[in-house]
Parts: structure tokens; sequence; C-alpha cells
């Protein structure tokens, strides 16, 4: 008897023993943080969109996942998959173990749900919604799952700062009811444990396109680079692995739920670096000149960025989740030049030719 008693006694100690073993190994930076990484959940299911920006988002974060936290992920994927990046480098997820169900259409919700075969997961990650109504299905799914965390990645785009406040934008800055505003204030009204991500500016290797083409394209052809206002103006400007790091970092830490975070790097550049380091790395040597956005009626995407300055702060992310970026755009422009921009087909440059010869008129 006295045996027994004494292995039962080991037997409700060993949890304790395990706990603060965790708690021994993970990062002190935040004593909620680290006892809720120790809960973390085992599954994850990544709800993704076709490519782009977020699609890179949700390849990195695959990964991040598997390899950093060790946790399971099945990726929910809007199809078809027609082998452009970053879909051809999904051979990395499949040796990670990360198992990719595609589907025609994402809104058809009932039909891509039933893909999972019944499998529930402790955490989803939405990707692809852009509107309440996308949301919502997803979410009343993950809410009968019983999920610990549901994250959200929504979009900066939503900020309406004061006019002529130009500093850096917080997570209280005054939005628009966009449709993705309108899906975060669902997910609360839904009760989840919800966290939600606001990115800006993406860029990475597998993206398939490039948003500095437009100055790209100028350079490779020796023309100069247009640049609105005296160039001053900063901007932020994100890898998809530093992005992906963030919500990586928020899953499972109980600091996160409830939160929204802007979801970009610290790293700030202004326009005319930018310009200059777009010429630098075609090789050319060009003209910078500086327009007045308010005198021409410009086509969509003539610049890339706003005219005026619009970036946004991530001092919240640093403090609640540790997050810092490892990747800048000034050492990556190289392969970001000679990796993603095609400059497969001559542009029109009948705008350019307008805005340069008002310039040479004003001279």
């Amino acid at each position: 008897k006295r045996v027994m008693l004494i292995v039962a006694f080991v037997a409700l100690l060993q949890p304790l023993f395990a706990l603060q073993w965790a708690s021994s190994v993970l990062p002190a930076s935040n004593s909620a943080a680290r006892i809720s990484r120790t809960l973390m959940a085992e599954s994850a299911l990544i709800i993704q969109n076709k490519g782009g920006g977020h699609g890179e988002i949700g390849y990195h974060l695959a990964l991040q996942l598997v390899k950093e936290k060790g946790m399971g992920v099945t990726i929910l994927h809007e199809g078809p998959n027609k082998g452009k990046p970053p879909h051809s480098s999904y051979g990395d997820l499949e040796d990670a173990g990360v198992k990719v169900l595609w589907c025609d259409d994402l809104e058809d919700s009932a039909a891509c749900l039933a893909k999972l075969e019944g499998a529930t997961f402790r955490a989803v990650v939405d990707n692809w919604s852009k509107s309440p109504e996308a949301i919502k299905p997803y979410a009343d799914t993950a809410k009968s799952w019983g999920v610990d965390h549901y994250a959200f990645i929504s979009s900066a785009g939503m900020y309406t700062p004061e006019k002529g406040d130009y500093s850096a934008i917080t997570e209280s800055c005054p939005v628009k009811a966009s449709g993705q505003r309108q899906a975060e204030e669902l997910l609360a009204r839904l009760d989840l444990p919800f966290t939600c991500f606001r990115p800006q500016y993406i860029y990475g290797p597998k993206q398939g396109k490039s948003y500095l083409s437009p100055l790209f394209e100028r350079a490779i052809r020796g023309k100069p680079i247009l640049v609105p206002g005296d160039g001053s103006q900063k901007v932020t400007m994100t890898h998809a692995a530093d992005n992906a790091a963030m919500v990586a970092a928020a899953l499972g830490n109980r600091a996160a739920v409830g939160e929204v975070f802007n979801c970009a790097t610290s790293s700030l550049i202004t326009y005319d670096e930018v310009a200059a380091l777009c010429a630098k790395a075609a090789g050319a040597d060009v003209a910078i000149k500086h327009y007045d956005p308010k005198a021409f009626e410009l086509p969509k995407g003539f610049f890339p960025f706003r005219d005026t300055p619009f970036f946004v702060s991530v001092d919240k992310a640093a403090e609640l989740l540790g997050f810092a970026p490892k990747h800048v755009i000034t050492e990556d422009i190289g392969w970001y030049f000679s990796d993603n921009f095609k400059g497969a087909t001559e542009p029109d440059f009948s705008a350019d030719e307008a805005v340069l010869e008002a310039l040479s008129a004003k001279a």
C-alpha cells in the first residue's frame, strides 16, 4: 500500500514538474505568454487565398508552425493550383508534412469544410475572408470545435488617419467600414478567442509579382523614376516571412486574444530611397523626378504607394508578442528585382511623358 501511495503521489506531481520545465525553457518576456505556450494547440487549419502577398504569408506560416512550434497544419486552399508562386514551392510544405486540400471556391464553405472529413482543429488562421459573409461559416465552425484561437489576417488599408496626420498609424486609428473591418467585428460578436492582423505592403520571394514594378519598368528603360511630392514620405515594406512570424507568435498566446495588431516591419524607408534602390537593383543610372499628384489625373498604379506618408506602428506587437522583424527591403532588393520582376510587356508611358513635359515647361 505504501508503494502504491508513493506512485500515485509522484503521478500527481508530474504535470507540475512539466509546467515548471516548460516555463524554464521558454522566453521570459511575458509570463502569460509563457504559460499559454505550454497549452499550445496541437493542430492548426489555415484558410488560404489563391496567392499574392497573403498567399505567401500562408506559405511561410505553415512552415513556421510545423518547424518551430511542432504543430500539425492543414491548409484549406482556394484553387485551382496553377503551379504559379507560391504554389510552385508547395513541395516544401509537403516535405514538412503540411496537408493541402484544394477547393474550387472557398465561398462554398459547406463543400470546402466537407474536405476535412470530420477533422477538427484547435487553432484556425483565416487568410482569405474579406467580408463578414465570407468569414461567418468558418468562424461558426471554429466555434463549434471550441478552438483556442481564431486568427484573422485582415488589412491595414482600412485606416483613415486625420487629414494632415502623417505620424505612425497605431491600432487605435479610425478605420472605414470595409469588408475586413466588418469581419473583425463579427469575430468579436461571436465571442471567439480571436486576434486580428492588419498587414501593409508585403513582399517576398514566393509572391510572383512586385509592388515595385512601375519603378523597375522605368529604370530598366533608362527613364526617370517619377515620385509624388518631395519624396520624403515614409512607408514600410514587409517580408511575408515576418508577417507570418507575428501570426505564429500570437497563436496560443493569451496576451493576443481579443487584440488587433498592425502586421508590418519596424523598418521605414522614404519614397526617394525606394526609387534609388530600384534603380540600383536594375543597374541603371536614372534621375528621380518629383511631381505634384494633385496637378495630374494619373492611372491607378502609376505610383505603387499612396501620395502621402502611410506607415504603421508595430510597437504593440513588439511589446505583447516579442515581435522583431528579420528582413529589410534595403538588403533584399537585389533578389526582389531578379526573382519577382517580369517586365514581359511594354508599358504605356504616355502619362509619364505628360508629367515630364509639364515639369520641363515649369523649369
